[in-house]
């Protein structure tokens, strides 16, 4: 196969072919692990190589026998829906002394491991690491004893190490994001959900407490995602006197009506003293200070529980076949790198300098209450800086297109960070039609938001109604409201109206304003971005809906499921829902397919079906072909698979847009809406000439979306040469990268492009000014 541009095509250039990979899971379990063993193995066995499971993390390490197993294909069907993880997790004392760690070369030598894949916390890790360090000298030692021969020493001289952090606690230096803690989020946000209807109901305070001793990343997210009165974090110990301002903020809270107070908690909440605040002290404190009906709720373990979420069975299958590859091309004179996560780019990075910067800076900064640099050392708490406003703005908010869950919290952000910016905020209900129409309120205040980030869909409504046909009344209304500048979010039709207002700038002075637009759309199908608002939520819609039906299946040999995802022409709901689903095959409008290519998708099924695989997952975007309709398919592979399996066919339809969003849409909206209403706020003051508001220029009017690593403010303008405007998608998407690997990890053979694998960066490197790019905030 050529290669196009330089870049090098994976299953051409490397091979395993006699390699032995071992993988294994220790310390605490977390949501996603089993995605990350499932992918280490299927693309280990991809290449060539031998792939083992070390059962019981080190202590099966250190015990060997049949501890330590060959994977095949087939061991790990089934186990991508699977919370924990299936090959167990201990703790090990003995692996720490030097007898321990003796045993477990001598059982690693015995089968020929020298690639090792661990997955874990900094603990496990660093452990790994000192075991890497050690290796030849226990080689040594092993033939002094005479326990190996000597020309093992040689032919097994170096063990290579790479890293994966399954942490629910989110608290390893160097990634945005650890498998399970968006799994863990979602079982908090479940909780907070649930009680906040017994708390309205009586109005009750409630105070949760949730995991993470050292690190308050799970608090203080889950507290963004539920709209929380207070939060309390290891890394951010309030001032002091803050037992009174806390008070008087739920007093606050229920003289404007609310109902109910929600107060979140890490488990090592300290103050400034480093004395522990404890959810006793918290509640005894609102009880004698208001006299408030007050509860505490623990959430402890359930946190680690249930099925890992779309995000992290994506995650983890990233970040194993990235870690098969970092093992494939190390060398002896590679440090162990730990594969990490950097906006949506993988990354790899020295283990032990995202361990010391854990064990080492952080935590001595926190001891000696620096809690400001600790909290920089973290990398993800990132403050909102407010920009001082010469005089009030008014700045409208719409929702244009089809509703996705996450609007409403975009909403709720930017009216409470513009209004804390001195601006007067204006919402408008129906998108441009209600715009044009007048429906603009009178004034949008901070409590009329309140209650808004848990809401799906969107609550000032949204049309898809374009503009250009009503530009005249459109700038009626900005005019009679004064409006200074435009938030506009929504999908492919709100990147339309944009344009069509930029445009429209050279008749009326009107749209000579800052504009901005966050893409909110399932589809994920809006130019200048990864990611879009609602495409978590209804990922997981799919994924949830994936796992019941096979479920459904399980007493049943030998069935095919096809299943119809929405998207319009873009394919990434088909595909990246196929992948954290483990479907056997995608199809989508952007991989043009025929006759030839359905024929061999069965033929593969049914050779899968003569082994122990007994369930098939096929899924197809609902334009990927104007011929190949979802009942062609299905009827198809239903007279095809005669004789050795049965098709069932689902259509999900508008479940996909419904429900309550995802913690991750639920912060990803709050966050970049944010950000937004800082680059309005600065883009106002910059414009502000002579008593009035003139910004003409291309870089005000903009989409903020995630490119890689950073988040960045893009002029419309310029991404109409990156759009199909025929079939409304990019022209270039990077998710089409996945496409191979969700193949490999079935089972096909088909060349990888590994052009944009992660490489071995410093843990300390600089980011893009604008990243601030932690895609669950």
């Amino acid at each position: 196969m050529a290669q196009p541009d330089g870049k090098k095509i994976f299953f051409e250039n490397l091979s395993g072919a006699g390699k032995a990979i071992a993988v294994l899971t220790s310390g605490g379990d977390a949501q996603g692990m089993n995605a990350a063993v499932r992918a280490v193995v299927r693309m280990g066995l991809y290449v060539g190589a031998k792939v083992y499971f070390i059962h019981e993390g080190y202590q099966g390490m250190v015990d060997g026998g049949d501890n330590i197993r060959e994977a095949t294909w087939e061991s790990v069907s089934s186990m991508l829906q699977v919370g924990g993880t299936v090959i167990g997790s201990a703790r090990c004392k003995e692996f720490r002394t030097h007898e321990g760690r003796l045993k477990a070369a001598h059982n690693l030598v015995q089968r020929g491991i020298t690639n090792l894949c661990v997955i874990g916390g900094d603990g496990s890790l660093t452990g790994a690491n000192l075991f890497r360090e050690e290796w030849s000298g226990l080689l040594a030692e092993l033939v002094e004893q005479g326990v190996i021969e000597a020309d093992a020493v040689q032919k097994y001289s170096a063990l290579h190490i790479v890293g994966m952090v399954g942490s629910i606690d989110n608290d390893f230096c160097g990634t945005d994001m650890t498998i399970g803690t968006d799994s863990a989020l979602h079982r908090i946000i479940e909780v907070v959900d649930a009680i906040m209807t017994t708390a309205q109901s009586h109005q009750r305070t409630f105070v949760l407490e949730v995991m993470g001793r050292h690190c308050g990343y799970l608090a203080l997210v889950s507290a963004l995602a539920c709209g929380a009165d207070w939060v309390l974090i290891p890394e951010m110990p309030p001032e002091d006197g803050w037992e009174e301002k806390m008070c008087q903020k739920l007093s606050a809270n229920r003289a404007g009506k609310k109902r109910l107070n929600i107060i979140i908690v890490a488990e090592g909440a300290i103050d400034r003293n480093n004395k522990p605040i404890t959810t006793d002290n918290i509640k005894n404190l609102v009880v004698k200070c208001l006299g408030f009906d007050t509860r505490v709720t623990i959430l402890g373990h359930v946190q680690r529980g249930g099925t890992p979420s779309a995000f992290d069975r994506i995650l983890a299958s990233r970040m194993g076949v990235e870690a098969v590859l970092a093992l494939l091309e190390t060398t002896a004179n590679t440090p162990a790198c730990v594969v990490s996560l950097c906006g949506n780019q993988s990354v790899r990075l020295p283990l032990m300098e995202c361990v010391q910067m854990v064990s080492t800076k952080v935590q001595k900064a926190m001891d000696e209450k620096r809690f400001e640099e600790a909290v920089k050392l973290r990398g993800r708490y990132n403050s909102i800086h407010h920009i001082h406003i010469v005089s009030n703005f008014n700045v409208a908010v719409l929702n244009v297109g089809a509703p996705a869950a996450g609007m409403n919290a975009a909403v709720r952000s930017a009216v409470r960070v513009g209004i804390s910016e001195g601006h007067k905020m204006f919402a408008v209900s129906d998108g441009f039609e209600g715009f044009y129409k007048g429906q603009v309120s009178n004034e949008i205040k901070w409590g009329d938001v309140g209650g808004w980030t848990g809401q799906g869909g969107s609550l000032l409504g949204t049309k898809r109604t374009l503009p250009a046909k009503h530009v005249d009344k459109i700038a009626e209304q900005i005019r009679k409201h004064n409006i200074n500048a435009l938030l506009v979010i929504g999908g492919f039709e709100a990147f339309e109206c944009l344009l069509q207002l930029y445009e429209a700038r050279a008749a009326y002075e009107e749209f000579c304003i800052p504009m901005c637009m966050l893409p909110a759309t399932i589809s994920n199908n809006v130019p200048g971005t990864d990611l879009s608002i609602g495409a978590d939520t209804a990922l997981n819609a799919i994924v949830e809906t994936c796992d019941r039906i096979k479920q459904s299946a399980s007493g049943t040999k030998r069935r095919v499921f096809i299943i119809e995802t929405m998207g319009g022409y873009c394919g990434y709901l088909a595909t990246v829902g196929g992948l954290a689903a483990g479907a056997d095959a995608a199809y989508i409008y952007e991989e043009p397919f025929d006759i030839r290519d359905l024929q061999a998708n069965v033929e593969h099924l049914t050779e899968k079906m003569k082994t122990s695989i007994q369930r098939g997952l096929v899924l197809r975007n609902e334009n990927s072909s104007e011929n190949y309709t979802t009942d062609f398919i299905y009827q198809l592979y239903t007279e095809e698979g005669k004789g050795v399996f049965d098709c069932r066919k689902n259509v999900l339809g508008h479940m996909q847009q419904g429900g309550a969003p995802s913690p991750f849409d639920r912060n990803f909206g709050t966050k970049i809406s944010a950000k937004a209403m800082q680059w309005i706020s600065k883009k106002l003051v910059d414009t502000f000439r002579q008593g009035r508001v003139f910004a003409n220029s291309e870089d005000s009017c903009c989409l903020l979306g995630m490119r890689r690593r950073a988040l960045v403010f893009q002029p419309v303008v310029q991404l109409k040469q990156e759009s199909d405007f025929v079939h409304r998608i990019p022209k270039e998407q990077w998710w089409l990268k996945l496409r191979p690997l969700m193949k490999i990890l079935a089972k096909y053979k088909t060349s990888y492009d590994v052009s944009d694998s992660g490489q071995l960066e410093h843990v300390d490197r600089n980011r893009p000014k604008e990243s601030d790019a932690s895609v669950a905030m």
